[in-house]
């Protein structure tokens, strides 16, 4: 046996070359059935220009981090507090019961009877409402 500094090669076991093993057999091979023909490629139509996807976040009753649908700049929305419809409807019924002096008005006055509505700080863009 000679004597070189290079490693024997693959499947040499020192008297014949080995066969390496077959690969094993596909996943739609072995299970049956029919592969994807290729793989999902997205349509791009340059002469539309550059498609903006933008995501729904949901309001709540305090300001909200998000991206303005309108301006796309990152933003903490503006928040309003306007009477809601739980607010009508409990004047309506202090109103009903013997309101008096004015009584009937609290309801416009409690923050959980109020709707929110958020609005852009840069576009003024009017982004939602969360209803109580």
């Amino acid at each position: 046996m000679e004597k070189n500094n290079y490693p024997p090669p693959y499947g040499w076991n020192g008297n014949s070359p080995q066969v390496p093993p077959s690969a094993p057999p596909s996943y739609s091979q072995a299970v049956g059935g029919v592969g994807p023909s290729s793989p999902y490629t997205p349509q791009y139509h340059p002469s539309s220009g550059p498609t903006i996807v933008t995501t729904v976040v949901p309001v709540g009753p305090q300001p909200t981090h998000m991206i303005c649908p309108s301006c796309h700049s990152e933003i903490n929305t503006d928040t309003q507090t306007k009477p809601g419809i739980i607010a009508y409807i409990s004047g309506a019924v202090i109103f009903m019961l013997g309101g008096f002096l004015g009584c009937c008005l609290i309801p416009c006055c409690i923050d959980s009877c109020m709707d929110v509505h958020h609005t852009c700080p840069h576009c003024d863009a009017y982004l939602g409402r969360y209803r109580r």
